[in-house]
């Protein structure tokens, strides 16, 4: 199951180029690194980024992060996947899309 972060330019290029995200200002003070399903990605879009430009969707491999993956409750009461104890690899990321914004919201583009 393919799991997803969104990644600003910046913290793509981190992860682009050294091939390791430690994770945006709130995944440090949260002590793990938010990632969402294809359903929750385009809420966490609309609250967490809106108006963002530059945005990166990036697909990860659920199943690579064994124990460090812990599906947290969260908004709604829904299970969110958060990764744990540890860094985002570039190694680990299937494919990687820019967000544009249509009509003032955020398209995610999962094919």
């Amino acid at each position: 199951m393919l799991i997803y972060k969104i990644l600003t330019a910046e913290q793509w290029a981190e992860l682009d180029s050294t091939g390791v995200f430690a994770g945006a200002p709130i995944d440090l003070a949260d002590g793990y690194i938010h990632t969402s399903t294809a359903d929750q990605a385009q809420e966490t879009a609309d609250k967490h980024f809106a108006g963002a430009e530059g945005l990166i969707l990036a697909a990860l491999d659920s199943g690579s992060y064994g124990d460090d993956l812990v599906w947290d409750v969260s908004r709604g009461g829904a299970k969110f996947p958060h990764i744990y104890n540890r860094p985002m690899l570039r190694s680990e990321v299937i494919w990687a899309r820019p967000m544009p914004i249509k009509a003032g919201r955020h398209v995610l583009d999962f094919s």
